[in-house]
């Protein structure tokens, strides 16, 4: 069973419940949460937070409301289906290109900051919002 820590940044503009559900479905796309792997419990989350519990169980309801997870009372709440490409796993040659470039990047002097402005940048004048076309 793989586990999640949630990262809560306070200062990031975006509502912390949207905070996990965001890092949640990255988990899924990434193949780092799988169907049937449990979630942390809203209390082990407020542990590791400091956030309200009210905050966490409203991200489970939505990550629920959009077929992710699903509650079994008294056992916790679990994933049911994954997001995860091929593509994206640890090992893909997508993966290793995008790292081979993040080196590149590195090494040119860019910081977080401008690699994720470069990064956004690109990916909005290459895919904006349309869906990937099939092979």
């Amino acid at each position: 069973m793989r586990v999640i820590e949630y990262r809560i940044d306070r200062r990031a503009g975006v509502a912390t419940y949207l905070q996990i559900v965001q890092q949640t479905k990255q988990a899924l796309r990434l193949g780092l949460l799988q169907s049937g792997d449990r979630l942390p419990t809203a209390k082990e989350v407020v542990a590791a937070t400091a956030i309200n519990p009210n905050t966490v169980l409203k991200a489970y309801r939505e990550l629920e409301r959009e077929g992710l997870v699903e509650p079994r009372p008294g056992l916790g709440t679990f994933v049911r289906r994954s997001l995860a490409r091929p593509e994206s796993a640890a090992g893909s040659p997508l993966r290793a290109e995008l790292a081979a470039w993040m080196d590149r990047a590195r090494e040119a002097g860019l910081d977080r900051e401008d690699v994720a402005a470069l990064f956004a940048s690109v990916l909005d004048e290459r895919l904006g919002d349309a869906p990937p076309t099939p092979n």
